[in-house]
């Protein structure tokens, strides 16, 4: 596909009315799923189903597929054979999918204020060539209130620290009214009062039945924060609660010889993760 007919389809997509929900469908269900760049294997025959309103952790190994994963489920990256579905239908076209990509991935130069950007989550609903309305503002403010940066709207975005420009985006996804809230590696050197207040809203979100899914290295984190856990490296490893997806030996195939088991009264597990720089 060229990348005329590439941006072609992404204005298609935009435009298009949004899909609408099977009722009966768990929010997002990915069956056989397999990914490559080229001759490398991003996602190897993944498979799982989230039922609504979980918070769940996407642990893994540099280079696991954690990032690919989220960009399928988002719509913005075709997968290579397998089955996604959100609220059963497609990715693509999904009004009620908000994406939090990974701090290093956003360009904090973009000239565009704290409500310009919780707005942009109201740009679908509004319409491409539409000016938003009050009641549109109405939901921006809110969203800015319930997280903290109210008095922040007029700032520069890239001006924040990283856990004000984290609650930014939130915001953008409380006035997206998103029913899926996916997040890459949020907390990423943000320091403790700042990944409370991240963890605070996600308890709200959690409340009024919002999916949410964080790639995340910690796995005391989540251990202690989270419903449920995926354990990826390529394939799925695990899917479960943490005390069942957390177990010794999954996190050793996980993590392989990243992964060492500490004896005393009760193992503890030291995970080093520097196999794989870069990314994915």
């Amino acid at each position: 596909m060229t990348l005329v007919s590439e941006r072609s389809t992404r204005v298609q997509d935009f435009l298009r009315r949004p899909s609408e929900h099977a009722h009966d469908a768990d929010p997002i269900q990915i069956e056989d799923l397999t990914v490559h760049f080229n001759d490398v294997l991003a996602l190897d025959h993944v498979t799982f189903s989230l039922p609504g309103g979980l918070r769940t952790a996407v642990i893994g190994p540099n280079g696991a597929g954690k990032t690919t994963l989220f960009n399928i489920i988002a719509g913005t990256l075709a997968p290579g054979s397998g089955i996604v579905r959100i609220y059963g239908e497609k990715p693509r076209g999904h009004v009620c999918i908000a994406h939090v990509p990974q701090r290093s991935r956003v360009d904090w130069d973009f000239p565009a204020s704290v409500a310009d950007v919780v707005m942009m989550g109201r740009v679908r609903k509004i319409g491409l060539f539409r000016l938003p309305s009050r009641a549109d503002w109405g939901y921006v403010h809110e969203a800015m209130q319930r997280v903290g940066v109210n008095d922040l709207q007029n700032r520069q975005i890239g001006d924040l620290s990283g856990g004000q420009q984290q609650r930014v985006f939130l915001a953008q996804a409380l006035a997206q009214e998103a029913e899926i809230v996916l997040m890459d590696e949020p907390l990423t050197g943000l320091d403790l009062p700042s990944q409370e207040a991240i963890f605070n809203i996600l308890e709200d979100l959690k409340s009024n039945g919002t999916t949410v899914m964080v790639a995340t290295h910690d796995i005391s984190m989540a251990a202690e924060r989270f419903d449920h856990v995926l354990l990826l490296n390529h394939r799925l490893i695990a899917s479960g609660p943490p005390a069942e997806a957390l177990r010794p030996e999954m996190l050793l195939e996980g993590f392989g010889g990243h992964v060492h088991v500490l004896p005393g009264d009760v193992a503890d597990i030291l995970v080093t993760d520097d196999c794989c720089g870069g990314g994915e």
